[in-house]
């Protein structure tokens, strides 16, 4: 193992090394950069997918598994090439892999196809009575894939029951099932007869279900979901070209839609979309276009748009003047100029006293999380303050009937709408009815704790205060623990300490801190900023997003201020909805936002860049991991940021301190600094212990020694600041070293020239001759000399000095014969050889084939490769090369016929090697490993291995007996030769 390896951020061959070691601190991967490989690994990944879809068209289904399988592990997030893998999993009778693939995709989208195939797959293998339940669940939601109507006829039947029904957009029921059929919506009949097709009544569609029954016996797919039948995807927004947008049904993706316009004309909307930018596979939304002859002459105000069941575009009411704006075309009305984001005084900052508080929170759908809220809210609010609740025309009974308790106990104030108008007209009512008072307007998926409005209320204590923010999980620029990244829902335990240590770690200073906006989620207005303001712009933000930032921009405008309060958490759940419309209409709302208040998007992108919540963040995160330390002493591991092998056994390294009842904490080199993690966290759990140096480090030791750090273990600082080299003595600890690599004495690291071949570890003259031709890795301005020097000085102060293999140990010993190096091992080898048969196993006629694994790069054996497929290819001999992993040039090797399966998580690479029935590993590193994790996969799959004579990887071939050790620099000829011998099928 050496320790810098091929990484998938560093896409060329020669230099990976090079930028490996130059990542991290004063060394940042620009954003250009990090477009370009995502460029190629996007490349990539639709290559795979064409060459998967084209194999599968001739037939070839085998290799358009394999291909697809690579796109998969290349575009984990792309739903269209699981959607397509899962497919070619069914056509070739891996159905419990199509099975898991389709449960992702309906519970990641809600994905009508992904629900009935599901059904096929149960049913492949023989499990009816769960085929059956799925299929009545997918019955009662979506309408039937059209060629599963016998399928549901047989399980129908094999379930004893009395047939299956299906319902449509377009207003009318199928059965399918025997005897005297009773169809009724909410429990009233509407029909009666055979089995067949049913029209439903006018108005069917503001019905919640749908029964059919025979006798007293539903049908399968009984009761329908009206709700889920009719749910609309859909945008409208306002262009220079007129009104244009999308719409569709999941549920019944075939069915036409149809627009019903603000003067009731009924429009049909047949053409699909081309240019939707939706997550949902298999997306069919129908595109409109309404230019300025369907429009009312002048200036119209916001014009209504419905799809067919009379429900609200998403979008709508729409202004069609807002073209203008965002075009920056055309003569404006008064209500929408620009008001460019203020840069003159605030309102004086005097005492203000307050003449009262509202709760608004405007309600929805959600019965749990809804009902979680309201009851933490009754718990923690004062008698005093009125608990306003906005029922926006809730979908669900028991959620509506909840809220109608609540008010008639009189607990809540509740305001009930006829039809669904959007969180921005929700807020509106409810604040109207607070008017002259302070309100808090807070979401209905959201959890308060005691002392919450005590605090917020506390913070409007000032004249020139327009609005405060608490910090939440979720709530953008005031999010916990990271902004940038989202973060887990907290449970209820969770979020109240945080609330508690929130209060334990405020100060003064943070609560002054100026915000460019709050976040709607739960945000204190004062009476005054909203007498000032007026009410959210419900004209322009339509269901919402953005309609809170522009009330915070045009209070600011006023004089108002927006502050956090950090000494006040709420947990919020967020959206839970899946679909395009939500993610459309942000967009949409973001550009109306920006044309409105032109500098908005520069003034945030400010607040980002300077973080003047990071301390608030940082006290946060350090507090929590010291809870989580206990009495505990602390060890920290130095690490470089590219991962790999040196990853992997600072885990191993971590987890046995754990054991040991150690606190065991990581450091990363960043671009400014370096980043403390605890190593049993995800990178986002304690993402703010972030220190910039020089400049922070005595934080950085200040915070080591408050969590009791006792010991250092290095075992990488390539990409560290110089002050990290000497931070034991600023702690005034020991400090070990596990050696990875031989950085020590090579500024190559790898003993590679630059051909690519074994350096054969010359003498100090000779490395600085190699040097000088070749470059060095290092990236610091180091001689060969001073870096043997620092080298002999750094070990001669560490306790103790640790390598992975006994070959490591001599060849260290042979640079620096003043010290001794101690072995160990970070696998053990004697339980990984359980796996390895002896015996062979080819199957006559078969081509031989060999496996290799991991990332390869130059000095893991890519051009040894590379040079075997080409002569196996040329000499068209039975044998076939198997990567298991990928190489910054996958291409050129699949041209030269190599098997390249793409990137890999660890736990899934023993069933990938078993996938290629695989006769051989081959570990073709040029270069000396200092232990080769490769090589414990390989036997763990079950293979002998064959390697080159050099480092630990020959070293330990040689000590199992469990394959072969070959010359270094054998002529390829010779190599697959003895490979066929050794190995090939008997004649």
């Amino acid at each position: 193992m050496i320790g810098v390896t091929s990484d998938q951020k560093h896409p060329d061959l020669t230099g990976t090394a090079s930028r490996a070691a130059f990542s991290g601190y004063g060394h940042e991967v620009t954003p250009e950069e990090r477009a370009e490989w995502r460029e190629v690994m996007s490349a990539r990944a639709q290559a795979a997918f064409q060459r998967g879809q084209e194999a599968i068209q001739s037939g070839r289904l085998q290799d358009g598994v394999f291909w697809l399988e690579r796109a998969e592990r290349m575009a984990r997030q792309s739903p269209n090439v699981i959607w397509a893998l899962a497919i070619a999993f069914l056509n070739v009778g891996r159905v419990e892999d199509c099975l898991k693939r389709m449960e992702r995709l309906y519970g990641q989208y809600g994905l009508r196809e992904a629900a009935f195939l599901s059904v096929v797959c149960l049913v492949r293998l023989n499990e009816t009575a769960e085929a059956i339940s799925r299929l009545g669940a997918a019955l009662s939601k979506f309408h039937i894939l059209p060629e599963l109507g016998q399928l549901a006829t047989q399980l129908a039947e094999t379930g004893g029951l009395p047939g299956w029904c299906t319902a449509s957009n377009a207003g009318w029921v199928d059965v399918d099932a025997s005897g005297s059929i009773r169809v009724s919506l909410d429990g009233i009949e509407v029909g009666r007869g055979n089995c067949g097709r049913y029209t439903l009544p006018e108005g069917w569609q503001n019905a919640r279900r749908l029964e059919v029954r025979v006798g007293r016996r539903h049908v399968l797919g009984s009761p329908i979901d009206l709700q889920a039948l009719t749910r609309c995807e859909s945008l409208v927004r306002a262009t220079h070209k007129g009104l244009e947008g999308w719409l569709w049904y999941p549920s019944e993706p075939e069915h036409v839609p149809a627009v019903i316009l603000w003067d009731e004309r009924v429009i049909s909307v047949p053409a699909f979309a081309t240019d939707v930018d939706s997550d949902v596979p298999l997306s069919r939304p129908r595109s409109f276009l309404f230019n300025k002859s369907f429009m009312p002459k002048g200036d119209c105000g916001p014009l209504i748009l419905r799809d067919e069941h009379g429900r609200l575009l998403t979008g709508a009411p729409v202004d069609p003047m807002v073209g203008r704006l965002v075009s920056a075309n055309g003569k404006l009305p008064k209500s929408l100029y620009p008001v460019p984001v203020p840069s003159w005084a605030h309102r004086p900052r005097v005492p203000r006293v307050s003449s009262g508080c509202a709760v608004v929170i405007p309600v929805y759908r959600d019965l749990a999380g809804t009902t979680a809220c309201l009851r933490s809210v009754l718990k923690t609010v004062p008698p005093d303050i009125e608990i306003i609740v906005v029922d926006d025309a809730t979908p669900e009974p028991k959620l509506a009937g909840f809220l109608d308790r609540l008010a008639q106990d009189g607990k809540i104030t509740l305001v009930q709408h006829e039809s669904n108008q959007g969180f921005p007209a929700s807020a509106n009512d409810g604040m109207r009815l607070a008017a002259g008072r302070d309100v808090i307007l807070l979401n209905s998926d959201t959890l308060v704790f005691s002392g919450w409005i005590e605090r917020l209320r506390a913070r409007l204590a000032f004249t020139d205060v327009g609005t405060v923010t608490p910090f939440s999980n979720d709530a953008s620029i005031l999010s916990y623990p990271s902004v940038d990244a989202e973060n887990a829902v907290p449970d209820k335990a969770e979020a109240r300490t945080l609330d508690h240590l929130c209060q334990a770690l405020f100060s003064q200073e943070e609560a002054c801190i100026d915000l460019p906006t709050g976040n709607g989620f739960c945000m204190a207005i004062t009476a005054d900023c909203l007498a000032d303001t007026g009410l959210f712009r419900e004209d322009l933000f339509a269901q919402g997003y953005g309609e809170e930032n522009d009330f915070c921009l045009r209070a600011s405008a006023q004089g108002y201020r927006h502050f956090p309060a950090p000494d006040v958490y709420v947990a919020h759940t967020g959206s839970t909805s899946f679909g395009s419309s939500r993610k459309a209409l942000m967009g949409r709302n973001l550009e109306i936002l920006n044309a409105l208040h032109p500098g908005y998007d520069a003034k945030v992108a400010a607040f980002i860049e300077s973080d003047p919540l990071r301390n608030f963040r940082q006290k946060l995160d350090f507090s929590r991991i010291n809870e989580l330390r206990g009495r505990r002493r602390s060890i920290l591991l130095i690490q470089h940021d590219v991962g790999g092998g040196v990853g992997r056994a600072v885990r191993q390294r971590a987890q046995a301190f754990e054991q040991q009842g150690f606190l065991a904490l990581t450091l990363r080199p960043t671009f400014l600094g370096c980043q403390l993690e605890w190593s049993r966290a995800q990178k986002t759990d304690f993402p703010n212990l972030q220190f910039t140096l020089p400049a922070e480090l005595s934080l950085l030791v200040e915070t080591l020694s408050q969590l009791k750090t006792h010991r250092i273990e290095w075992h990488h600082l390539v990409g560290h600041a110089p002050c990290i080299r000497t931070l034991h003595e600023e702690l005034r600890v020991p400090y070990d070293v596990f050696v990875h690599d031989h950085i020590w004495f090579c500024p190559r690291i790898s003993l590679l020239d630059g051909n690519g071949r074994y350096c054969g570890e010359p003498d100090v003259s000779g490395c600085e001759t190699c040097v000088a031709t070749w470059g060095d890795y290092l990236g610091e301005d180091l001689t060969v000399p001073e870096l043997i020097h620092r080298s002999r000085h750094e070990l001669g102060h560490a306790g103790r000095l640790m390598v992975p293999s006994h070959d490591t140990a001599q060849r260290m010993e042979r640079h620096f014969p003043q010290f001794s190096f101690e072995p160990v091992p970070l696998e053990d080898d004697a339980a990984l050889l359980l796996n390895v048969s002896r015996q062979k196993n080819i199957i006559a006629g078969r081509p031989l084939r060999i496996c290799v694994v991991g990332g390869l790069s130059r000095w893991k054996g890519y051009d040894i490769l590379l040079v075997m497929a080409d002569y196996v290819k040329g000499m068209s001999l039975p044998v076939e090369l198997v990567l298991v992993g990928h190489t910054p040039d996958d291409e050129t090797l699949i041209a030269a016929g190599v098997k390249v399966t793409g990137e890999y998580r660890e736990d899934e690479v023993l069933d990938l090697i078993g996938e290629q029935n695989a006769d051989v590993g081959f570990i073709p590193s040029v270069a000396p490993e200092t232990w080769c994790y490769a090589l414990g996969i390989l036997w763990k799959s079950g293979l002998e291995v064959l390697c080159f004579d050099i480092g630990a990887q020959s070293e330990r071939v040689r000590r199992s007996h469990c394959g072969a050790v070959v010359p270094l620099g054998i002529p390829v000829e010779f190599l697959v030769g003895f490979i066929l011998r050794r190995w090939g099928p008997v004649s």
